[in-house]
């Protein structure tokens, strides 16, 4: 199934799928936020470092199969496999957008 992302998201999940940690970062605004797991990211340097450690421990791709608009927020649920238990594990990513920009990712499962 092909989902029509915006480009901020879909360059995201294009580099997630090459863990990529340099284009996962391209589209996220100066001082956009990430919470994932109880935990709040805030900055291009907080962000980056989480990604890094993500990719380097656990290797996780997501891989949305569902889109949806909610909230004026970008809504994907999918799977997301790696190296970590229970693998692989539905997860649902929510995007704020600020023009071509990511503000604001919450990641929960």
């Amino acid at each position: 199934m092909s989902l029509e992302l915006p480009s901020p998201i879909a360059a995201y999940i294009d580099a997630n799928t090459r863990l990529d940690v340099e284009g996962m970062m391209k589209p996220f605004a100066a001082n956009a936020v990430v919470l994932d797991d109880g935990r709040r990211f805030e900055g291009q340097v907080a962000i980056r470092g989480m990604l890094q450690h993500s990719m380097d421990v656990y290797k996780a791709v997501f891989a949305p199969d569902a889109l949806r608009h909610e909230d004026g927020q970008v809504v994907l649920e999918g799977p997301a496999h790696g190296d970590f238990k229970g693998s692989p594990i539905r997860f649902t990513y929510r995007f704020d957008l600020d023009g071509d920009s990511i503000k604001v990712l919450e990641i929960t499962a």
